[in-house]
């Protein structure tokens, strides 16, 4: 049986757990990486693929069945999802939740016209949450659901600053407001504003001459990112971001409360705790990659999001072995 042969575009940290994860899946193979830098810098560890510049990816359309982009939702993707749909099947992370109906309309236009699946926003939140918020809400319709994320890392959020000129480096951390966590658990259901729910802590390195005040202002002001949440900023080294804040851990919950029958109360909760926040996020780009071939296969085109991907796509196991082994 031959193996679904996967590309990663982006050799960060998102790319380095996709190539664990794919290790991990005996029915796929890790063809070749893709990256902005010079190839012959980068070093992976899957001995059998190959190190390119993206310029060069437009030559291995016949080499490679899904693309896995592995860059940020700030400025990568929005770009990169609709040109790479235009010639790969792909799965993304775009995280960026008010921009993704537009990322979509843009993604799958690029995808039906060239043919190809591109399976969008697939991660953690958006990705495992949204499935879970879509279940909860379709068991408890008379309800309220809450999400939670952290205490941890945000790959996207970091990013973003990353972004800003100046930044050298910076880890965005996102952490839940317990009181607010304590309301909703009870089942009060407490009417929360973002600001109730989450606060955000930067730790930013800068480089030298750079304007720290611009920055800081920049970050607590960022749409989509952090304008809404008390937001704390810290200026420092880059030997202290190495030594204290290089465990990329995250994690989160989502709730659901809702009343049933005679105003009997429910409370469905999902949560993930992380020690690696983009090894876990690289399995779950890795597993949707192959249900983007499989209807690739089947001949469906254009983009999807996790709610149109049925769980069994998902799994390398047979139909019969599901029924036997999971439900």
């Amino acid at each position: 049986m031959s193996k679904i042969r996967i590309g990663i575009v982006g050799y960060g940290n998102l790319g380095k757990g996709v190539e664990q994860a794919i290790t991990r899946n005996p029915d796929m193979e890790l063809v070749a990486v893709f990256t902005r830098r010079a190839p012959e810098k980068v070093a992976i560890t899957t001995k059998s693929a190959t190190v390119h510049n993206v310029n060069e990816t437009v030559y291995m359309q016949s080499a490679i069945d899904v693309m896995i982009l592995c860059g940020g939702s700030a400025t990568d993707l929005p770009e990169q999802g609709p040109a790479y749909a235009a010639l790969f099947n792909t799965i993304d992370s775009f995280d960026t939740h008010a921009k993704i109906p537009q990322y979509f309309a843009n993604v799958d236009k690029a995808a039906r016209k060239s043919g190809h699946v591109a399976i969008i926003s697939v991660g953690w939140d958006p990705g495992m949450f949204s499935i879970n918020r879509l279940y909860a809400e379709a068991i408890l319709p008379k309800g309220i659901h809450y999400t939670f994320w952290g205490k941890g890392v945000s790959q996207g959020h970091s990013d973003a600053i990353r972004r800003i000129k100046g930044v050298k480096n910076a880890i965005q951390y996102t952490i839940p407001i317990e009181k607010a966590l304590v309301a909703v658990r009870s089942g009060a259901n407490p009417q929360l504003t973002t600001r109730e729910k989450h606060r955000r802590e930067c730790f930013v390195v800068v480089e030298e001459g750079a304007d720290r005040d611009y920055i800081e202002n920049t970050i607590k002001n960022m749409p989509d990112y952090f304008a809404e949440n008390d937001t704390v900023v810290h200026f420092i080294s880059e030997d202290e971001l190495k030594k204290n804040h290089s465990k990329m851990n995250h994690g989160g919950f989502v709730l659901r409360t809702g009343q049933t029958g005679a105003g009997n109360k429910h409370v469905i909760e999902y949560s993930l705790k992380l020690d690696s926040n983009p090894e876990f996020t690289g399995n779950v780009l890795v597993c949707y990659a192959r249900a983007a071939y499989r209807l690739s296969q089947r001949g469906e085109t254009g983009a999807k999001t996790v709610f149109d991907i049925a769980p069994a796509l998902l799994s390398p196991k047979s139909a019969v072995e599901l029924l036997s082994g999971v439900l």
